[in-house]
């Protein structure tokens, strides 16, 4: 038998376990859902490994069902309750410095991407994780932005 390698323990499952709403078996019948927390690790270990889905490995579900689970949780918030989740936790252990706080999402292109008077492919937008991520952390962070000023000065600026 095949030894099972472990992204998470059990411990960090119980925390993650009931933010992730169980898989519903099909109407019209059929196998069994494929547990959460195999396709969890699965999606785990192409994050973490970088790999494409479909070099995952055979101890986790096939790479279709890894990636159709994150889409489907993705769509229905798993994501963003997980890390509002895990930000309270941190916060009410005061592990967060929030007066040095920063997000940052840039992605380098690839080297070999198409010609530079290539007209862009529609298809090239933002994902749904970098907007809810956006979205959040611009609603919800804990400081305002201060409206400029008006300038005090007698002198008024020329309109050209």
């Amino acid at each position: 038998m095949a030894k099972r390698f472990i992204l998470i323990t059990d411990e960090q499952w119980a925390k993650i376990e009931p933010l992730i709403p169980q898989p519903k078996a099909s109407p019209r019948g059929g196998r069994k859902p494929i547990g959460n927390r195999a396709c969890f690790e699965g999606i785990l270990w192409v994050l973490r490994s970088g790999a494409r889905w479909k070099d995952l490995p055979e101890r986790y579900p096939s790479p279709s069902t890894c990636w159709r689970r994150l889409q489907t949780w993705e769509v229905q918030g798993v994501w963003l309750r997980a890390w509002r989740s895990l930000l309270s936790e941190l916060d009410e252990q005061q592990a967060l410095n929030w007066e040095e706080t920063f997000i940052d999402g840039s992605f380098a292109p690839a080297k070999k991407g198409g010609d530079a008077s290539e007209k862009p492919s529609v298809e090239r937008v933002r994902s749904g994780w970098w907007w809810q991520t956006a979205r959040v952390f611009l609603w919800e962070c804990p400081w305002r932005l201060r409206r400029p000023r008006r300038s005090r000065s007698p002198k008024r600026r020329s309109k050209r």
